[in-house]
């Protein structure tokens, strides 16, 4: 008993590392990241990513250089809206609904809140893009 209380006291003594997600190449910002762009390395970060899954697919927001962390702040998911592109409003308050068009101030992914122009008014306004790529405006 006295053996394994000794082994365990030893086991527990030292940090235990876990591999942590690294990018494999040069990621340029606004880059889909594959599979083929990311890897394993030694260490473990409460910011970064353990699992590839979590990684594959998303946005890179900046450059993310060989070999380093990639960290949960450099990433996020892939833009639906470009800026300049030409999309629909939404204003919807009290049973009153209104559609027109507006262009992208900026771009940004499901659930963001960007800035919009209404083509008709010239109004700036915030929005936040729904799942079908228009933009609903609140007050």
């Amino acid at each position: 008993m006295r053996a394994f209380s000794i082994v365990s006291a030893a086991a527990f003594a030292f940090p235990v590392f876990a591999d942590t997600v690294v990018s494999s190449r040069t990621i340029r910002p606004n880059q889909i990241i594959t599979e083929m762009d990311v890897t394993f390395a030694a260490g473990d970060l409460v910011t970064g990513f353990a699992r590839l899954s979590d990684v594959i697919g998303q946005e890179a927001r900046v450059a993310l250089y060989a070999g380093r962390p990639i960290l949960i702040g450099d990433i996020g998911p892939p833009a639906v809206i470009t800026r300049n592109q030409i999309v629909g409003l939404r204003y919807r308050a009290n049973g009153i609904n209104i559609s027109t068009e507006g262009r992208a101030l900026e771009r940004g992914a499901i659930g963001d809140r960007i800035r919009v122009m209404n083509l008709g008014s010239r109004a700036t306004l915030f929005g936040q893009i729904l799942d079908d790529g228009t933009i609903e405006v609140r007050n």
